[in-house]
């Protein structure tokens, strides 16, 4: 089965996602801001990244997804992510995958319920 990183600053949601994606038979690592996570990316070489936005600073999660997609050794993993910035920010819009502004599959608003979550990822992981 796949391994899925999940970087977030927040440790209720990184066991929630875990619990729900190990129920699924996902291998699950995790790290707690952007550049532990990308470490890691490079390190262990994940089918999935999921990423929050807001963690040491409030735009960490747009630096590391375009970081990633620069990177010869983290470019080929897909990135969804799962943010609060649009509540936290009270933002009017919604963001949306851009290849060269926001390179990910996905993004997620938090809360997320346990099914769409599943679903992107399983999206994600399509080749």
């Amino acid at each position: 089965m796949s391994k899925i990183l999940i970087v977030d600053d927040d440790p209720d949601i990184i066991q929630w996602s875990t619990m729900t994606l190990e129920k699924e038979g996902y291998t699950v690592i995790s790290a707690y801001d952007g550049a532990e996570g990308y470490e890691k990316a490079k390190a262990e070489k994940p089918d999935l990244m999921l990423l929050d936005v807001m963690m040491t600073h409030d735009t960490e999660g747009f630096d590391v997804a375009r970081k990633m997609k620069e990177d010869a050794t983290t470019k080929g993993i897909p990135v969804i992510l799962v943010t609060g910035i649009r509540k936290a920010k009270t933002l009017p819009f919604k963001f949306e995958p851009d290849e060269e502004w926001l390179p990910v599959k996905a993004v997620l608003e938090k809360p997320v319920k346990s099914e769409e979550l599943l679903s992107n990822v399983a999206e994600a992981l399509k080749v």
